[in-house]
């Protein structure tokens, strides 16, 4: 059985906002030659990366690996979570050239392993699912050994929507639950918990074959318990893979960081999602849905072709 670990104490809200950030969140700058060749490549194609709008931490170690989430349908997102840095608004039309270049972008860096994610279109009745699609299908043409990963979002719920995506094969279909049922309202207004871990289970219950995925951001003020359940949740609706990570504040004008997690709780997190049959867990403080992603699938089908599943570890914290 595992031995739970002290937990870091709650911090108030002014303690987190002036103080600078544990050590185990800094990174260096990135600026690598496999770096600078990407973002030109994206410039010159004209493309977008969730790894620049979410200013996410890891940008120097994937693009030094080649590794890139490219964000379609545009930059601009229908709905306001007051975590994400992703700008707010009305989105202009489609970009139905836009599968085409990331297709080729993709080809021009010989990926191995391919993520593909987009805001929200609430304005789209069908969410954008078909713009998924076709990108799905163009890199399958073109770069036949990529695996594809899609990291969708909700599409309201619509059925319709998720089929189109799913009966595009992509390799692995990621649909983030991000926080605990109570944090909703704050954290994912415009969102609905069951909606989303519905989607998780309909994508299963369409290709049992597909691989799933989702992730949690922590440190928005969820406790321990609410947690647990939260992962576990995610493990009901089948799901094979899950990322931890922390969450880190893009502005001042979101909401607050109201803990910090250590690399020891982040560890446990992971043993606890392993023992609740999770094939694979991505879990500590810089983790985001697309870090080691091209790992994750290959661990994943190896786990499925050889049978194996994860260990039967069981947890007594309560705190």
């Amino acid at each position: 059985m595992l031995q739970p670990v002290k937990t870091t104490p709650l911090l108030s809200l002014p303690e987190i906002v002036g103080s600078p950030k544990p050590p185990w969140l800094k990174v260096k700058a990135p600026g690598s030659p496999n770096y600078l060749r990407l973002k030109r490549l994206v410039r010159e194609r004209q493309l977008h990366t969730i790894c620049e709008e979410a200013l996410c931490p890891n940008i120097g170690e994937c693009w030094q690996q080649l590794t890139a989430t490219f964000l379609i349908l545009g930059e601009v997102c229908t709905r306001n979570c007051s975590f994400c840095a992703a700008t707010h608004g009305r989105p202009t039309g489609l970009d139905l050239a836009e599968p085409e270049r990331i297709a080729e972008a993709i080809g021009e860096l010989g990926l191995a392993h391919a993520v593909i994610t987009s805001v929200n279109r609430d304005d789209l009745a069908d969410g954008g699912a078909p713009i998924f699609a076709a990108v799905i299908r163009r890199i399958r043409e073109r770069s036949p050994e990529c695996s594809v990963e899609v990291l969708i979002p909700d599409f309201r719920g619509s059925e319709a929507a998720l089929r189109t995506v799913v009966d595009a094969a992509p390799t692995i279909l990621n649909h983030n639950i991000e926080t605990v049922p109570r944090l909703y309202r704050e954290v994912r207004p415009g969102s609905d918990y069951g909606q989303s871990l519905e989607l998780l289970a309909g994508a299963r219950r369409m290709a049992p074959e597909l691989i799933t995925k989702s992730g949690i951001i922590v440190g928005f003020g969820e406790a321990w318990p609410e947690l647990l359940r939260t992962m576990a949740d995610i493990r009901e609706a089948e799901c094979d893979i899950l990322t931890l990570g922390q969450y880190l504040r893009p502005s001042h004008a979101h909401v607050p960081i109201r803990k910090y997690y250590t690399p020891e709780e982040f560890r446990e997190l992971k043993a606890i999602g392993e023992g609740m049959g999770f094939k694979y867990v991505e879990s500590g403080p810089l983790v985001r849905s697309s870090y080691h992603a091209r790992g994750q699938a290959e661990e994943v089908s190896r786990k499925r072709e050889s049978g194996l599943s994860a260990s039967g570890i069981r947890t007594g914290r309560e705190d």
